[in-house]
């Protein structure tokens, strides 16, 4: 079963704490729950810093189930210039 969150427009360190907050949320409230996998979409993301990108990557070291499934090109770009393009590679051209 997957549960969709929509990352907010500016991924940055301005909004971070609130990004964080409902990612541990969602975290909480569906721990101990092995058959949820959270899709993340990154498709509205405008703007993206290094903090913004640190809070997903904090979700792989917190045994969280995730994969993105759509990306804007300020996310792409972002992913690809701070080393983590594995993340939108997957993505068709059309969505990254």
């Amino acid at each position: 079963m997957s549960i969709a969150f929509e990352l907010p427009a500016e991924l940055t360190i301005y909004g971070a704490l609130e990004t964080r907050d409902a990612l541990l949320a969602w975290v909480t409230q569906n721990s101990g729950k092995s058959d949820r996998i959270l899709e993340i979409s990154a498709k509205g993301v405008a703007e993206v810093d290094g903090s913004g990108l640190q809070l997903l990557a904090a979700l792989s070291s917190m045994d969280v189930s995730w994969h993105l499934v759509a990306a804007s090109p300020a996310f792409s770009e972002a992913c690809r210039t701070l080393g983590l393009g594995h993340w939108v590679e997957s993505l068709s051209s059309s969505e990254a």
